[in-house]
């Protein structure tokens, strides 16, 4: 799976303090290298997409916050760059930093990078233009972000 080649626009300046619940979570190594792994029962053994355990690939208790935490970092790399941030690569950098940390296999690295290109495309489906309703969905993603990337920590975290 490869990134998808996206733009960076210069912009606005957001809630720092959300930002910074965010990221400070994310940033220690080894989420998950403690855990032990399990395969998803009634998920389609050939199809990485919908079975991350596929091919004997270990996954993480925790893989549905960590996805929606993607599809979340991914959207919000899209919007705030829209509403005009100055923040370059920072949500494109914090995906690396989890998949850096967690050291996925390649089909849940791939459906990690799947979770972040989704966030990112619904959006740019969407917006064109820094709006009102933009503002508020980067705020409540912001939001929704810090709270699982503190679940996540506080409960699989060392």
């Amino acid at each position: 799976m490869h990134w998808v080649h996206l733009p960076y626009v210069d912009g606005m300046k957001f809630i720092a303090c959300l930002t910074i619940l965010l990221l400070l979570p994310l940033l220690p190594a080894g989420i998950a290298h403690s855990q032990s792994a399990t395969q998803q029962p009634n998920a389609d053994a050939t199809n990485p997409a919908t079975n991350p355990g596929a091919v004997g690939e270990p996954i993480a208790p925790y893989d549905d916050k960590l996805l929606r935490l993607s599809e979340i970092l991914g959207a919000v790399h899209y919007l705030r760059t829209l509403c005009g941030a100055n923040e370059g690569n920072k949500w494109r950098d914090t995906m690396n930093a989890i998949l850096e940390a967690e050291e996925p296999g390649p089909n849940r690295k791939a459906r990690l990078i799947s979770n972040f290109n989704r966030g990112y495309r619904t959006f740019s489906a969407s917006y064109s233009d820094c709006t009102a309703s933009a503002i508020l969905a980067t705020e409540r993603y912001l939001k929704e972000g810090a709270s699982l990337s503190t679940q996540i920590t506080n409960r699989y975290g060392r």
